[in-house]
């Protein structure tokens, strides 16, 4: 099995990298510097693959963060098409509106502002394609609510399922190993859903990609 050079074969794929909007590479640099987690640049151009493909009409994002993702998917979306997002760090919530408003996607983005376990039960219609990328206590939590609202044929897209290397380590510093724990206990039942045709790739911190059947 051969493995990827960092050093030398990713520098080699970032030269085909073509984003060039602005206000996506200052979200990068703002995330970078204040540490906020957001999606690696090939986890993100792959979500955003998906979404061209599938056109959904509805899609689900459970965990907002500053909406870097939020505009990644909205701008892939058909004219009628709207993404639904939650978050619920009010800091957040600031830069997540100011960031959509930027971009002029506010018509596409409808962000709801509280805990998604409070607010997803209340959710009454199904959605084509949902990212999961929340606090990852309450990941097993939201994916139990995910396939109720994920529509037959629909993709289920969730983050930090290698967690930072962690998940597949034999030692895991103390402050990881209860998060590794619950994504390790989370890739179990994901890949063993009987109604979830599932793969988890080597993207970014590890994705896995769900059909719902």
């Amino acid at each position: 099995m051969s493995s990827i050079l960092l050093a030398s074969q990713f520098k080699y794929l970032e030269k085909f990298r073509n984003e060039s909007d602005p206000l996506l590479l200052e979200m990068e640099s703002f995330a970078k510097e204040k540490s906020i987690p957001i999606l690696s640049r090939d986890s993100a151009e792959l979500l955003e693959l998906l979404v061209n493909i599938c056109s959904p009409k509805r899609v689900l994002e459970l965990g907002t963060a500053i909406a870097y993702s939020s505009i990644r998917i909205a701008r892939n979306l058909k004219k009628k098409s709207v993404v639904h997002t939650i978050e619920k760090s009010e800091d957040n919530i600031v830069k997540a509106k100011e960031n959509i408003s930027k971009s002029g996607l506010h018509d596409k983005i409808i962000l709801y502002a509280g805990n998604a376990l409070e607010i997803v039960p209340r959710l009454d219609k199904k959605y084509d394609f949902i990212f999961l990328d929340a606090d990852k206590n309450d990941y097993k939590k939201l994916f139990d609510y995910s396939m109720i609202l994920l529509k037959k044929g629909g993709i289920l897209f969730v983050d930090n399922l290698l967690w930072h290397g962690y998940a597949a380590a034999k030692t895991v510093p103390k402050n990881y190993r209860s998060s590794a724990k619950i994504i390790r206990e989370f890739n179990e039942i994901f890949s063993s859903q009987p109604n979830l045709k599932t793969t988890i790739l080597s993207v970014g911190d590890g994705i896995g990609i769900g059909v719902k059947e």
